[in-house]
């Protein structure tokens, strides 16, 4: 947290382009005064604040948070990642790169609106787009309160009571602060976003002869600042910070949602027609993506996470996050019924008649992808123990679950000798349409059924008139799925939710987090218990399969866990005003 010269860095020339992000150009900045001087250098400054936000794409040496969770295991044994499921995090191993990101860009927000608002660059009056750049420039102080209630938001979801600051400070008045309370930070982000949503710009695609790169679609608009606020009033509303179950909170996030439903409609937003199109290597020209897309972020070109996560055995793919039993089986069949419940599901068949987001999310045996296996020895994935792919090849880090993880990676990166695919940007989606309904319908839920009504995902009023079924049933009726059935229990509804959660947002980093706002023991255990899928290749050609359980770490969930440590050396450096967490 400490406050560092943020003037003598290398900052970007703000380029918001049509595929959703940033492109940069580095200059090296020597002064307050230098930057001030000119546009670009200004812009420069937003660039590194945006730059600060999460991403996911295998920030543990290739490893997934998923694969901190029952969604995944990672295939290479010794990653960092497992010190989330063996206890090997601590104080000492604080696992704090949230920490650092947010802080930092917390600090840049607040340099940015303490000393770089209200300029006018005069002598630059007379250029060329003068007025064009002043209309982005004077967004830029409500683009910075809301990517700083963002990081606020994410400081909270993980530790609790933080330090807060609105204004930047020096030495040990800055590493000297106390933590603030959850629900002060919470209804910070509540009254930012609330002051800010009706100044900043609704549509960087509609600003007339305002816009300077058209479109800048990466950029915090009004539906992200929405979108903010409403995810982190859910999370207020979780029983990680609402252990009494206050339905005012409830209430208020239901809210939330509602208004941000609200402006989705009136900027027309819908579902996706496809669900892997918010994935795909075409995302960025494709109109159905921004139908869905409420905030993405754009990692850097790359073709590390192919690399990462294609099967063995396949050039040089080295397995990756390799889903486990536990999500393939989370995927109900056709007819809408889990595969415990319905006739469809064929054990010795088991990936027919699923859920179409199944083949979509998990590649299975027989698959063929990546597209480029055609021009290899094997026309389809052998992940069967003794195939290509699956254990007893031969190879290292195959998947030791039979899966390899298709969401998010590229079918068309090819990776063999000789051949080059050009490295490409991936989307990490922050808000999307989807998970704004499911969370919408948990709220919806939680604040009926807190109100002791039974069949809570019914229940509607004048106020919110559409149910939480409903809601929690739009992203199943896009997969081919027919909606959830009327007057399930309370208990039922909550089950099947949790599952269609699972399923529609899995690899999107919101489980990991998910199991710990909701304090739930006996799903969080499932992350150190999972199973994975032995398959054996008879002589006749079929296949049979045998569910195996692995048990990580000591298989014991830890409720401490439900909150990250804070690193003994902020402690330290705080002289005792920080205070550590319980358990820890």
């Amino acid at each position: 947290m400490k406050l560092k010269n943020i003037y003598t860095v290398a900052l970007a020339s703000l380029t918001l382009a049509a595929c959703g992000d940033m492109d940069y150009k580095e200059y090296v900045v020597n002064d307050k005064e230098f930057i001030e001087g000119n546009f670009s250098y200004v812009g420069g400054f937003m660039s590194k604040i945006y730059n600060d936000l999460d991403a996911d794409f295998g920030n543990f040496g290739g490893a997934m948070h998923s694969s901190a969770t029952d969604e995944s295991v990672f295939s290479t044994s010794g990653n960092a990642v497992e010190d989330f499921l063996n206890g090997a995090w601590s104080p000492a191993n604080p696992r704090a790169d949230i920490w650092t990101s947010a802080w930092e860009g917390i600090t840049y927000c607040n340099e940015f609106l303490d000393n770089w608002t209200g300029l006018t660059f005069d002598e630059l009056k007379l250029n060329d787009g003068y007025v064009k750049r002043m209309f982005q420039y004077n967004n830029y102080q409500y683009e910075c309160r809301a990517l700083r209630a963002y990081y606020y938001f994410t400081l909270v979801r993980q530790y609790g009571d933080i330090p807060f600051k609105e204004h930047n400070a020096t030495g040990t008045e800055e590493t000297a602060l106390p933590r603030t309370s959850a629900n002060e930070i919470f209804n910070f982000i509540e009254s930012e976003c609330d002051d800010i949503k009706d100044k900043i710009i609704v549509d960087y695609t509609d600003i007339g002869d305002m816009s300077i790169n058209s479109p800048e679609t990466g950029r915090i608009n009004k539906i992200a600042v929405l979108a903010i606020k409403a995810q982190a009033a859910m999370y207020h509303a979780s029983p990680l910070f609402n252990p009494n179950n206050d339905v005012n909170l409830w209430h208020k996030a239901c809210l939330a949602y509602k208004e941000l439903m609200e402006e989705c409609k009136a900027e027309g937003k819908t579902l996706c027609p496809k669900y892997s199109t918010l994935w795909s290597d075409t995302y960025y020209s494709d109109a159905d993506f921004y139908k869905e897309n409420l905030f993405t972020r754009r990692v850097a070109a790359s073709t590390s996470f192919e690399t990462y996560n294609l099967p063995v055995g396949y050039s040089s793919g080295k397995g990756g996050n390799c889903p486990t039993q536990d999500l393939v089986d989370a995927y109900d069949c056709t007819d809408g019924l889990p595969i415990d419940e319905s006739p469809l599901y064929d054990p010795q068949n088991p990936y027919a008649n699923r859920d179409s987001r199944l083949s979509m999310t998990v590649a299975c045996n027989g698959d063929v992808w990546p597209n480029d296996i055609v021009n290899t020895s094997y026309s389809a994935l052998q992940t069967y123990i003794g195939g290509a792919h699956g254990s007893g090849s031969g190879t290292s880090y195959y998947t030791p679950t039979s899966y390899y993880l298709k969401k998010f990676v590229y079918a068309s990166c090819i990776l063999r000798s000789g051949y080059t695919t050009a490295a490409t940007y991936h989307p990490w989606i922050v808000y999307r349409l989807g998970g704004a309904y499911l969370n919408y319908a948990e709220c919806l839920f939680q604040y009926f059924k807190a109100q002791g009504k039974e069949n809570a995902a019914d229940a509607v009023t004048d106020e919110f008139d559409v149910a939480a079924r409903t809601y929690a049933s739009k992203t199943r009726v896009r997969a081919g799925l027919p909606e959830f059935p009327r007057n399930m229990t309370n208990d039922e509804f909550w089950a099947r939710y949790k599952k269609e959660r699972q399923v529609e947002l899995a690899f999107e980093g919101h489980r990991f987090y998910d199991v710990r706002r909701w304090k739930d023991t006996e799903e969080a255990t499932k992350f150190l218990n999972i199973h994975a899928m032995d398959i054996t290749l008879n002589e006749d050609g079929s296949y049979s399969y045998a569910k195996r359980a692995i048990t990580r770490g000591d298989g014991k969930w830890q409720e401490k866990w439900n909150l990250f440590p804070i690193s003994q050396t902020e402690i330290s450096k705080s002289g005792g005003a920080l205070t550590q967490n319980p358990g820890w």
